[in-house]
């Protein structure tokens, strides 16, 4: 019987390596990137066609590679980083396995050029598919420039997995973030399909944060240091207040690396204990500075996972360091006094003299009560266009007059009542005419009487439920009606949430939003729905941006069903709002309109049932 064991080609190898090293284009750009850091470059450009399924350019200006270099870049298991098995333990830098451009290569078409600075010619190499095609010198910059074209052109299967370009380009902007922040001293450009998307100048943390997350970051931001002799923590934390519902904001930093560990996030969560409304997630951007002896790094292919040596002892650290950081500076402002009077100051008071009397003309002998004929006069009559007021006399059989009108006026409003109308809900009949007993009990929940006994209506889940149904129709006719702004809004996301509203730039339109972009990140906001009463057309993206991610989390949902869902929730009445009789009634109405009138959005009940056989036995021995 033959050997069946065989040793597999590289080809092969590589093929079966980069299934686990690049899952999707954001986990090439993150290795690319990467390498240029390490390569000691203070200039990274990133440039992008089709969400990096076309195209991903990494341009640096580090120390650039010999002719050498540049082919055995391309080996497997090639690396500079290391030497020995012990310099796994004392590891500083971003990469060390020198699996990952032997990875890209097997399944992309590769163009590296590279010129050290000492050299006069660049070297140029192309591969496809781990086959070098040629390697001839050329002129080039110094550093290096790395081309990654049509990414798992020879794996098809790959590459149908491939989601949207707009998924696929929130995937990179989430891995370029990460980068961006680890390192605020290097500059950093992003372009894609011919658009810049972020430019980011060298600057400080906090100048980064802000540059990356947007300016209104910059009042969110609580300083957190913390020097010991185990771990060396700084960075910063949101303020409670500007929790969000969704994650997305929580970066956790060792050594420069992003890392991804629910121990260390339950530490800052636990920091912000009562601090937190139900549910909600804190910003932070945390920097541990540790021992690289004291830590493992090679447990995961991704290099997202560490393990400590000390875990209990640098939980207690960033627990009890952002706790003290929230304590010391979440403080309600205080006013400036001196500020105050500096203004008062600016102030140049007029002197009495210079102020003239308004003159005004009067007769002084004018005598309203006085009249040639005592006639009993009320109310004017506006006439037309003249302008003038009319006095009209009262009859003196005034209150008799009043009293007929009166009988008329209530006869025929007892002629113009429509016959009662009834609901069913349950097997019960709710009354649907003008005489409807209604009560509001804590400004949440609508009590109405119903024949036998009584039902409860949670007035928020009512709301979500009626909006909810009327934006998904909404958005399958696309006929939402748009309100618009007195002055337009600019509104300025994020880099992901903003290709987040590009993708679902059609069916925002659908549901009644006048939008439009504007530059990088940027949107101008002409309208919004008539049927919300929004504060701020900013806030109510980011919140409508919000919900959908979390339902896209958590629940899996149609596209349209999402935004429908999440704005329904966003545009609702919230619970402690008064309502007159009258919104409860057209509440109620719109109510049991609906299809599914008792199912709230989170699959509760929206009404409750009380008969009156429960009641009595409640109350009668």
């Amino acid at each position: 019987m033959t050997d069946i064991i065989q040793l597999l080609p590289d080809a092969v190898a590589n093929q079966i390596a980069a299934g686990e090293v690049v899952q999707r284009p954001a986990s090439a750009v993150k290795e690319l990137v990467e390498n240029a850091i390490d390569a000691g470059a203070d200039k990274i450009q990133l440039i992008l066609k089709d969400a990096g399924k076309g195209l991903i350019q990494v341009i640096d200006n580090g120390c650039g590679m010999s002719i050498t270099d540049a082919r055995m870049c391309f080996e497997r298991h090639a690396t500079s980083k290391i030497r020995r098995a012990e310099d796994l333990f004392a590891i500083r830098t971003m990469g060390f396995r020198g699996e990952a451009m032997a990875s890209i290569a097997a399944i992309a078409q590769v163009e590296l050029k590279s010129r050290r600075t000492e050299d006069e010619l660049g070297t140029c190499l192309i591969i496809e598919g781990s086959e070098v095609i040629s390697q001839l010198p050329c002129q080039a910059t110094a550093g290096t420039s790395i081309s990654v074209k049509n990414l798992f052109y020879n794996t098809p299967a790959r590459r149908n997995f491939l989601k949207s370009n707009a998924v696929e380009m929130r995937h990179i902007l989430d891995e370029f973030q990460r980068v961006a922040l680890a390192n605020p001293q290097i500059m950093f450009t992003l372009h894609h399909d011919l658009q810049e998307v972020y430019h980011l100048p060298p600057g400080t943390l906090k100048q980064r944060i802000v540059h990356l997350l947007g300016n209104n970051y910059n009042q969110r931001l609580v300083p957190v240091e913390e020097d010991t002799s185990i771990i060396k923590l700084h960075g910063f934390v949101g303020k409670p207040e500007f929790a969000r519902k969704t994650r997305g904001e929580q970066f956790f930093f060792v050594n420069n690396r992003f890392i991804k560990d629910n121990y260390l996030n339950h530490a800052v969560m636990t920091a912000y204990e009562e601090l937190l409304p139900d549910e909600s997630f804190p910003l932070y951007v945390l920097f541990i500075d540790i021992d690289p002896s004291r830590i493992d790094i090679n447990v995961h292919p991704t290099k997202t996972e560490i393990k400590y040596q000390d875990e209990k002892a640098i939980y207690a650290i960033i627990r009890s360091a952002v706790k003290r950081s929230l304590g010391k500076y979440n403080i309600t402002p205080s006013l400036d006094f001196d500020q105050e009077n500096s203004i008062q100051h600016l102030i140049t008071p007029i002197p009495l003299e210079n102020i003239t009397p308004p003159s005004v003309s009067f007769n002084p002998d004018f005598n309203p009560f006085a009249q040639d004929k005592p006639v009993r006069t009320t109310a004017s009559s506006f006439s037309g266009g003249s302008g003038n007021f009319q006095k009209a006399a009262i009859p003196t059989n005034w209150d008799t007059l009043y009293e007929i009108a009166r009988r008329e006026e209530s006869s025929q409003q007892e002629l113009e009542i429509e016959p009662t109308q009834q609901i069913t809900i349950e097997n019960e009949q709710v009354s649907k005419s003008t005489e409807r007993q209604l009560f509001q009990i804590h400004n949440r929940f609508i009590l109405s009487q119903i024949k036998s006994g009584f039902m409860l209506i949670s007035q928020q889940a009512a709301h979500e439920r009626i909006l909810y149904e009327r934006f998904l129709q909404q958005l399958q006719n696309h006929s939402g009606v748009s309100q618009q702004s007195l002055f337009p809004q600019t509104v300025t996301l994020n880099g992901a949430d903003y290709e987040l509203l590009r993708e679902l730039l059609p069916d925002i339109k659908a549901l009644g939003f006048d939008i439009r972009e504007f530059g990088p990140n940027t949107f101008i906001v002409d309208g919004v729905p008539a049927d919300i009463n929004s504060s701020g057309e900013h806030q109510l993206l980011e919140h409508l941006l919000e919900g959908f991610k979390n339902n896209m989390a958590l629940l899996k949902l149609d596209r349209r069903d999402n935004l429908a869902r999440a704005l329904a929730r966003n545009a609702a009445i919230k619970a402690g709002t008064k309502l007159s009789l009258e919104e409860m009634n057209m509440l109620i109405d719109q109510l049991f309109a609906c299809q599914m009138p008792n199912v709230a959005l989170n699959g509760k009940t929206v009404i409750s049932t009380f008969k009156m056989d429960e009641l009595l036995e409640r109350f009668e021995k």
